[in-house]
């Protein structure tokens, strides 16, 4: 009768099928199975087969189990930590919990700070995987022969964005901008970075570049339309506005840019039907400021006051919409309601001083400007149609454009 020997995965000794230690050395053996294959296979095959297959399996068993042993102790490790985690949250609040009550510290301020530090911690692992990901495309895209050349600017480039380098960074980038005219997606960066510093010739001369190496780059289209409409060049800011909106879908910031350039021509009808387009694709406090102010240049005071009133609420301070919302009710005969909301814009720490300065002389005098400014401009003005007079009102159209198809921008 045929035996089969079981050899030790250690000490490679034989010992006999189904036991459980070796004779040799006390090392466990592997449990094993006999194929239902060799069965059907010749005497000679079958012990070279099992022999082998005893080995091979017993190695991987072995390695199996060493596996699971560390995992077991990596789950131990993890679970520890967890613990001690736990309990350094509860002793960290224990004595936020007792400074607070020791009027030592403002809890919610606090709480605040903590919140705003995790989002800027998450916003910065993002910025740098962002980073990542697009200095490979753009290598990857370069046609040139200066390859190694062009490589090494935009690695140090990047490098110096995730240092915070920000102006070195950006200079860097250009040098390789420089040596390729056709990367539409380097020159969309740059250009987006100068769109988001407000820096308007230097943003459409970036923005005009990559647009004509990628016409299908949407972001590009946008931000180039609203940087030509700061430039004063109307017409084909219009043009790249409504091509935006027609080939990529309506967004805030193209129907709040085609609004302001219909104000610059004193259309306040037309205006008003893009700020609502504005407000139904992107509702926030700021779509419905527009629109109030729009109101009330059309003299439809009980729809501007609506407006005006949805845009501070939950907002702790809006000035510039208190002081058209004190506009709106001195028009309307509610002079105590008036006097509150202007009262409210010069106690505040405005973007703009020119709305705490005329509340206060509105305040002092009892007269209401004969021509107040509405998003701050001047009815002459021929530049910065669009982002100019508010900063609020420009920091939020440029956060728009820049995430209406994916955020690239290079300060970011």
């Amino acid at each position: 009768m045929r035996t089969v020997s079981h050899y030790c995965q250690k000490c490679l000794a034989g010992n006999p099928l189904g036991q459980e230690l070796c004779g040799r050395c006390g090392t466990r053996l592997m449990l094993v199975v006999e194929p239902p294959a060799a069965r059907y296979e010749d005497g000679a095959m079958i012990a070279t087969h099992e022999e082998h297959l005893l080995e091979r399996v017993s190695a991987l068993e072995n390695r199996l189990l060493r596996m699971t042993e560390k995992l077991e102790q990596t789950l131990d490790l993890m679970l520890r930590q967890a613990k001690n985690s736990y309990h350094d949250h509860v002793l960290i609040d224990t004595i936020i919990t007792v400074l607070a009550e020791s009027g030592v510290l403002d809890a919610a301020k606090l709480n605040k700070l903590w919140r705003e530090r995790c989002r800027q911690d998450t916003a910065e692992q993002e910025t740098a995987a962002r980073h990542k990901e697009l200095r490979t495309k753009i290598i990857s895209a370069y046609r040139g022969t200066n390859l190694a050349t062009f490589e090494r600017y935009v690695s140090e480039g990047f490098k110096l964005l995730g240092e915070k380098e920000t102006a070195r960074g950006i200079r860097t980038l250009e040098r390789a901008a420089a040596l390729a005219s056709g990367n539409a997606q380097l020159h969309a960066f740059i250009g987006e970075h100068f769109f988001e510093a407000n820096k308007n010739v230097l943003a459409r001369d970036y923005l005009e570049r990559a647009l004509v190496a990628d016409s299908k780059n949407e972001k590009v289209r946008l931000s180039l339309g609203l940087t030509c409409g700061d430039g004063g060049e109307v017409k084909r800011a219009k043009k790249l506005l409504k091509d935006s909106i027609q080939l990529a879908g309506r967004s805030f910031a193209a129907h709040y840019g085609l609004g302001r350039l219909l104000v610059a021509e004193k259309k306040w009808e037309e205006a008003l039907k893009e700020f609502k387009s504005a407000l139904s694709a992107r509702p926030s406090p700021e779509a419905n400021y527009v629109v109030g102010c729009a109101y009330f240049r059309l003299n439809r005071f009980r729809m501007a006051a609506r407006h005006l009133r949805k845009a501070i609420e939950g907002e702790s301070v809006y000035p510039e919409a208190f002081y058209v919302l004190g506009l709106v009710l001195s028009r309307s005969g509610e002079a105590d309601a008036a006097r509150a909301a202007f009262q409210v814009v010069s106690e505040a720490e405005a973007d703009e001083p020119h709305y705490r300065s005329s509340a206060r002389r509105i305040l002092r005098t009892g007269n209401l400007p004969a021509n107040p400014k509405i998003f701050g401009i001047n009815e002459s003005a021929t530049k910065a149609l669009i982002t100019g007079g508010d900063k609020r009102l420009a920091r939020v159209v440029r956060e728009a454009a820049l995430g209406a198809f994916g955020v690239e921008s290079g300060s970011s």
